[in-house]
This record gives structure tokens, sequence and C-alpha cells, in this order.
């Protein structure tokens, strides 16, 4: 069990606890701050000055005027799977046009793939997490695509985290879309599929998921097949999000807000009634900067979901196709560079959002009671994280009260 600590002299401590007296509005930033987790969880927070006495058993760390933020929420990756396609990336920077149909040459490499190398795999992206300061992340499934395939996914991601995903609505796989039973017909191949993944494929993977998702866009599943999965996972006691309005306005929020989704993500291209209907909703717009990088398309309007009031988180989206990144600082400042958020916004939507997203309260806020998740930037201010894109800004890291990343002072 991780033991007692402090940690003191921290030049910054963000907390995301909006109280009088504190600065950055919902930030709740405290200067000259401590604070102490026990057993893994926070049990004070404040100025160093006021901290309670050391007593024996408690760890003292010097944070050396540094500052603290809550770890970072990432509320959507895909990381269990084989194979990688750094061609095909290439192939975008030269111009060629992003479709969802790329899904499949992963699939076949998952497929081939033994669950020891996946395993192995996944484990050299958790460590890139939390050496990025990522304490809390949901994995998706989606590169199986068959009962066996798809069950083994999310119970590979169920070894790491519990935020995981159903995605066997991902895309259409090969075998149905080349079935002469359809002779061409993409709408029921579609159909076809659709029953097997509220079929067999949900019933193998529901004890090992917390949610399903379905990709309600051109190229995978029309709005009422997405719907089909959607109730089906709703009805089996998962909880719902939905990929959508990635290539183009369509039905995937109005979708997510009648369903009750806790986030819809990607939001893109969105029309003044998907913003209103996202604003009226507790649904988490949660926009995924990494892939507008990756597929120039173009980038999401943060400033307009904000200034509607639309809740809104970040998220990496680490995938092998879109957004090979695992990286919540690059999203950061991505998002203040090209998506119109400020500093603060972004840090709070890649923390507390990424909660709300998840619909989480134990965690992307350092308060007491919440869960012992905290970041040390190697830099004064949060705000380094995108004034200094690209720089290894995060020194130490807990979970849960145990340190997961560690490092010296630069000297």
């Amino acid at each position: 069990m991780p033991r007692a600590t402090l940690i003191t002299n921290i030049g910054e401590l963000v907390t995301n606890d909006e109280q009088a007296g504190r600065e950055g509005g919902p930030l709740g930033i405290i200067r000259d701050a401590a604070v102490l987790f026990d057993d893994g969880l926070v049990t004070w927070v404040g100025p160093a000055a006021d901290a309670p006495a050391q007593t024996a058993g408690v760890e003292l760390l010097d944070a050396g005027g540094r500052a603290v933020i809550p770890g970072f929420v990432d509320s959507h990756t895909h990381l269990v799977f084989g194979g990688d396609r750094a061609e095909e990336f290439a192939a975008r920077m030269a111009g060629d046009r992003y479709e969802a149909g790329g899904i499949r040459s992963t699939v076949a490499a998952t497929r081939a793939a033994t669950d020891d190398e996946l395993r192995a795999r996944l484990a050299g992206f958790v460590a890139e997490l939390h050496a990025q300061g990522t304490t809390t992340f949901e994995i998706k499934s989606g590169y199986g695509l068959s009962v066996a395939d798809e069950e083994r996914l999310v119970r590979l991601a169920r070894e790491v985290t519990q935020e995981v995903t159903f995605l066997g609505a991902h895309v259409v796989p090969f075998e149905f879309r080349e079935d002469p039973r359809f002779d061409g017909d993409q709408a029921a191949a579609g159909d076809a599929y659709v029953d097997v993944v509220i079929g067999e494929m949900l019933a193998a993977c529901a004890p090992h998921s917390r949610w399903v998702d379905a990709f309600c866009e051109r190229g995978a599943f029309t709005a009422e097949q997405s719907r089909r999965v959607l109730e089906a996972g709703a009805a089996a006691g998962l909880g719902v999000r939905v990929h959508g309005n990635q290539l183009g306005e369509g039905e995937g929020v109005h979708l997510a807000v009648e369903l009750g989704a806790a986030s819809v993500d990607h939001c893109t291209f969105l029309s003044d009634a998907d913003v209103s209907a996202l604003a009226s909703s507790d649904t988490v717009a949660t926009l995924l900067p990494g892939v507008e990088f990756s597929t120039r398309q173009p980038y999401p309007d943060a400033r307009r979901l904000i200034d509607a009031g639309v809740t809104v988180a970040l998220a990496s989206d680490c995938n092998p196709g879109s957004s090979f990144t695992s990286s919540m600082p690059f999203c950061i400042a991505v998002a203040v560079r090209d998506m119109g958020m400020t500093p603060a916004e972004a840090l709070w939507a890649s923390t507390a959002g990424g909660a709300l997203a998840l619909r989480r309260d134990d965690v992307g806020s350092i308060r007491p009671g919440l869960r012992a998740d905290l970041v040390e930037l190697d830099a004064p201010s949060h705000l380094h994280l995108a004034y200094r894109p690209g720089v290894p800004l995060v020194r130490r890291v807990w979970a849960a009260g145990a340190p997961v990343v560690g490092r010296p002072a630069a000297t």
C-alpha cells in the first residue's frame, strides 16, 4: 500500500477545485502549496505554511517551487492492436484523404498477433501514458471484429484499466463486406454484422467492459445501425459512448444526446443544432486534437463549444491509424494553438473534463477524498504545457498514491 506522503514547496498547485481565495477560476490554483496523501487518497490540500505537522512514517518531498497538476484523464484510446500504419500516414501527408476503411489493415494485424504479443505492446503503451502524466485511461476494442478477437481485446484491456469500451461496431469487417450472400449490398452486410455485434459478440464482451461505443459515420455505421448497437449495450448494463461527426455532419451527436451518452467523441463537423443539443445535455464533447493533426482535417472549434456552454474534454485517441500519440501534453498544446482554447481550459478539459467524460468523480481533481493522482511538472506553471510544446516536462507521477514515474531535477 502506498505510504503517506507530503509534497511541499509546490510553486503552483492546480486542484480543479474552485474555492474562494484560490486563483484561476475552475483550476482552483494554490500558490506556495502542499498536498498530503495516504492510502491512495488525498487527505489534505492547502498553503504549505498550513501543512499538517510532520509525523513518523510520512515521506516528505520537496517540489522545489515546481507546479503540480492532477493526473491526466485520457478518455479515448485504442491501445490493443497489432502492426502499425506508418505508410498510410505518409500517404496522407502526400495528399491522400483519410477514410475509415484503413482500420481493416489493423484488424488483420491484430487477429494475427498472439495474446502475449498484444499484452507486451499494451504494457509499453501504458508506460508511455504514465511517462506523460496520464493516470486514468480508457481503452476501446474494435480491431478484432470477430467474437473471439473482440473478447480477447476487452479482456486484455481489462488487465490494465477498468475503463474498457466494447467497440465491435468500429467498421464492418472484410468477411461481411465481401460475403457473396449480400451481392455487394453494403447496407445488408452491415445489418448482418450488427446482428452478430448485438448478439454473441456483446454477450462475450460485456463481462469485461464498462462501456459500449459505435462509429456512427460514413464508411462505418448508419445512425440506425449505431442505435441498435448502443441500445443493446445499454440493455446489457453498459454505459454509452459514441464516435460521431468526425468526417462530416451527421446524426452521431443527436443520437448520443438522445441516448444519454456520457460522451460523443470527435465532434469535428457540427451544425448549430448539434451544438445546442450538446449544450442542453449532460453529454461531454470529447475533442481529439491528434486526429486532425495526423489527418489534416479541419480542427474542431472548441471555442464555439465552450462559449455555448458545452462541457469539453480532450483525449489522445491513441491508435495506429489516425492519431498515433499517447501524449496529453501534446494534445493540450495543439488545442491551445489550433482550437481556440486557453491553456487553463485545455488543462481542465484534459483532467476534470476527461473525468466527466468517463462519469468518474474520484479522479481529475486534487482534493481530499479523491484518488491521489498527481503530476509534478519540471516547470513553475501549468502554462508551460502549451508554452513549451514537445518538451518532456513531466518529472514525477503518482497514481493512487503510488509513484509510477520519477526523475531527478535537471542540473
